[in-house]
């Protein structure tokens, strides 16, 4: 188990220093910002939707490894997603990281993230992305917050 552990611990470092799809989306037809009070990350998602599906999904800003790392797994992973998976995908993660009911979406890397319910602190910072796609599915027009 420890291995397990440690390979996840890298994941989320090499996300958090390298992260993917960060940067702007010139081409966006849906965006959102997020705001975490609490630690201070921000981070605005793009996504680029076309007939119900996520073809790009992008996001920049400044924020903790765990922040940083769960947007870029997220925008990875929401690539090809109808809105009605992304939502799904959504339900599953917060599920996996609140130690909710048993996520449904199969989550793929997003597991990863997975040993922040044990910090119970730190929840906030892996779902803050995830609010923040709320928000942007939803096309709201005030700042996403973890709460």
């Amino acid at each position: 188990m420890t291995e397990l552990r440690e390979l996840y611990q890298e994941v989320i470092i090499d996300h958090g220093r390298r992260p993917r799809n960060f940067g702007h989306l010139a081409e966006a037809n849906r965006s959102a910002e997020g705001f975490n009070p609490l630690c201070g990350d921000r981070l605005t998602l793009y996504l680029r939707i076309e007939d119900g599906v996520i073809r790009v999904a992008r996001f920049e800003g400044a924020g903790c490894a765990i922040s940083t790392a769960s947007a870029s797994l997220m925008t990875e992973a929401l690539r090809g997603k109808t809105e009605a998976e992304a939502r799904a995908l959504m339900d599953g993660f917060h599920a996996l990281v609140t130690g909710g009911e048993a996520a449904t979406a199969d989550l793929g890397k997003l597991a990863v993230l997975g040993g922040v319910r044990e910090f119970p602190t730190r929840i906030k910072c892996a779902t803050l992305a995830w609010h923040t796609l709320r928000a942007a599915l939803a096309g709201g027009d005030r700042p996403a917050t973890p709460e």
